[in-house]
């Protein structure tokens, strides 16, 4: 199993299981359909940089999380992107055969999509792994 793979499924597993956070979405995805009710999370970009050492595989990776949402407004966006930043940062998921050091929040935004209605949120959080065998 890949790095990409590892980090893409305990991101799913740590915000489904964040019980503050599924009150208020619809869904976490990877993709959707456009019938998809709103409001709802994608786990979207990452990036991965080698992190080894002399005895360990590691990966310096971020991942983009997005909110979506079509509340009149930002609030909506911005409690969504508050309980993602309580589920995500300094968590330390377990993940079989990998050692997850932890994941860190890097910055926020959000802004209304270009449909002229759609409120989007973006968050990027960086998590440093090591492969374990």
């Amino acid at each position: 199993m890949s790095f990409e793979i590892a980090i893409q499924t305990v991101i799913y597993q740590t915000l489904t299981a964040h019980t503050p956070l599924m009150a208020m979405i619809e869904g976490v995805f990877d993709d959707v359909e456009e019938s998809q009710i709103f409001p709802y999370v994608t786990i979207g970009e990452s990036t991965h940089a080698e992190n080894d050492t002399v005895a360990v595989f590691g990966d310096d990776s971020t991942i983009t999380i997005h909110v979506w949402s079509r509340y009149e407004g930002r609030s909506e966006t911005k409690r969504i992107q508050g309980a993602i930043y309580d589920a995500l940062h300094r968590a330390k998921p377990t993940y079989t055969g990998y050692n997850i050091m932890g994941i860190d929040w890097v910055n926020s935004q959000s802004f209304i999509d270009t449909d002229g209605e759609t409120r989007h949120g973006v968050q990027t959080f960086r998590i440093l792994i090591d492969k374990t065998s």
